[in-house]
């Protein structure tokens, strides 16, 4: 086992882990963060798609499934469940995903989010075809694309409009009982036991 430490969600954990763990199997069985999904496993489909810190602490888009825990040990991570306000509010990307109808299974939503956050950081005014490029590495089996690509356009104009960037806005932990740390869900989802608690 290695000891890493991990900042997700603006939230420091501690933990050991089994040197080959996959961080989207770390981020989901370990710390509850079931909103980075499984798809494919290979680092084909893109649903699995985190921000990480690099060096720098620049954060970039990462498929998780293709990244290992230990690799992240030091590092900070944004999960879709990072990227809503202190309130609760959507990020302008989420909101705009919902606005322009941007998914259908919503399987793909959470990767494809990410990866337009991580785009919209480098470019702020994307051409359709510079979102098009942005996103080709996350698949949707159900929308064509085009409204996924309305939507990024409308979070640009946004994010340019409010004189923003696309950083993830602060986390917000959820208070009160029955919540894991900072993930919302339900305890019965994720025994207290195998969830490494926040470093104080």
């Amino acid at each position: 086992m290695t000891r890493v430490s991990i900042k997700v969600d603006g939230v420091e954990y501690e933990d050991d882990v089994e040197p080959r763990t996959l961080l989207v199997h770390h981020l989901r069985e370990r710390l509850g963060k079931v909103g980075t999904v499984v798809g494919c496993d290979t680092s084909n489909c893109g649903a699995c798609t985190v921000l990480m810190s690099d060096a720098d602490g620049h954060q970039q888009g990462v498929k998780s499934c293709a990244v290992l825990a230990v690799q992240a040990d030091d590092r900070e991570i944004t999960t879709i469940e990072g990227l809503s306000g202190p309130d609760n509010t959507l990020h302008p990307v989420q909101r705009a995903f919902h606005e322009a109808h941007g998914l259908q299974c919503g399987f793909c939503t959470p990767g494809m989010i990410m990866a337009a956050v991580d785009l919209l950081e480098e470019n702020s005014d994307p051409s359709e075809q510079e979102i098009r490029e942005g996103l080709e590495g996350n698949l949707c089996r159900c929308t064509g694309y085009q409204n996924i690509v309305r939507a990024v356009r409308a979070a640009s104009e946004e994010i340019r409009r409010s004189g923003g960037d696309a950083e993830p806005a602060a986390p917000s932990p959820l208070a009160g009982e029955g919540h894991t740390p900072d993930s919302g869900l339900p305890r019965q989802s994720v025994p207290d036991e195998t969830i490494p608690q926040p470093v104080p």
